[in-house]
């Protein structure tokens, strides 16, 4: 393992929560109200369960091997050579993502905050934020994400005590107006973003101090980002109606437009527009730091921050490169993603689990 540094538990739980929240908190009610119409939030609702399922799968699989990162129980179990080819794909699957939610930030500034502002600059400059965040090992992002966690409830909590005077409750029926089946569909989306894309701490686990309350605490981060998805998705379809927030792009950013209390409480989506960067700054560092040291342990390098310049120059091309256009997106995230995301945030641990059972593995009891 080349990482050295350990974070704690409830440093754990923190960057579950941030990373569940992550570019999902922008751009999940959308996809939700425009398949499942004012049941957008009973989606997002189905959505958290199953993805509680998958925490309890990789925290079953992460437990039997604690100190041992993706990249080396793969080996174990499926031997050298193939473990290494499941690995590497799994940095292309990390590499991908990253570029992706790098793109996603670029697309939100370049419409909505610096119009005028060059997309290739936006991706420059962010991830040049997230190389020096990461420079320097685990524990010193970790230890950020403390400070701002608060700053992401605040706001939150502000937004859910400022906006009832906008809510219609008429906006939310009939509820299962049209069936379970769109529920089901639009579930989908918010299962492959952002749940089956927790895959990615399964290279954090062996990192972690304590791991005898790590089940816990990885059912209570993602519990509470989910949670938090829950809310933003009934808040915009309880504000803004499930037809506007379907043809929305950002509808929580239009969300926060519309708080407005007397003439001096005003324009708080500058709020809304801070705290994503806030969470996908540490989604997009995660992905970029797990796919880096991926590519380090399969290649057998004892250090990997020479990678992180070049792979961080490969990124922000592949950023640009990654769709054409807005809509593109769209059809890729509903249509395809999940798929691709499923692949490797539920086959192959799946099988990896089933490996380890048949071989035996024993669990050990946590520190």
């Amino acid at each position: 393992m080349i990482e050295q540094g350990k974070i704690g538990v409830h440093q754990f739980t923190i960057l579950t929560i941030l990373f569940t929240i992550g570019s999902s908190i922008l751009i999940a009610p959308s996809g939700l109200a425009f398949a499942a119409k004012q049941d957008a939030w009973i989606a997002a609702v189905l959505g958290l369960l199953v993805g509680l399922l998958l925490i309890m799968l990789y925290q079953a699989l992460g437990s039997r091997f604690p100190q041992k990162t993706l990249v080396a129980y793969s080996e174990e179990l499926m031997g050298k050579w193939l473990g290494k080819a499941v690995s590497f794909l799994y940095f292309c699957f990390f590499f991908i993502l990253a570029a992706l939610v790098l793109r996603n930030l670029g697309d939100f500034i370049t419409t909505q905050v610096l119009v005028d502002t060059p997309l290739q600059f936006t991706h420059i400059f962010f991830l040049g934020v997230i190389i020096l965040g990461i420079r320097n090992g685990i524990e010193t992002f970790t230890r950020t994400s403390e400070i701002f966690l608060p700053w992401v409830l605040v706001f939150f909590f502000l937004m859910f005590i400022l906006l009832p005077s906008q809510m219609k409750m008429s906006y939310l029926q009939p509820i299962f107006g049209y069936g379970l089946k769109p529920i089901v569909r639009a579930s989908v989306s918010i299962i492959g973003t952002p749940y089956l894309e927790l895959v990615v701490f399964l290279m954090i686990i062996p990192l972690v101090n304590q791991t005898k309350k790590l089940g816990k605490a990885f059912l209570v981060g993602v519990s509470i980002g989910g949670g938090l998805l829950v809310v933003i998705s009934l808040l915009s379809i309880l504000v803004l109606g499930d037809d506007l927030t379907a043809v929305q792009m950002y509808p929580s950013y239009s969300l926060a437009k519309r708080i407005s209390i007397g003439s001096f409480l005003e324009r708080l989506e500058v709020f809304m527009a801070g705290i994503w960067f806030i969470t996908i700054y540490f989604k997009l560092t995660l992905c970029f730091y797990a796919a880096t040291m991926i590519f380090g342990e399969v290649f057998n390098l004892r250090d990997v921050q020479q990678l992180y310049l070049p792979l961080g120059m490969i990124l922000v091309v592949l950023s640009v490169i990654a769709y054409p256009n807005t809509a593109y997106f769209i059809q890729f995230a509903t249509k395809i993603w999940v798929f691709y995301s499923g692949t490797f945030g539920f086959l192959i641990p799946s099988l990896l689990l089933v490996l380890a059972i048949l071989r035996k593995k024993r669990k050990p009891l946590g520190k």
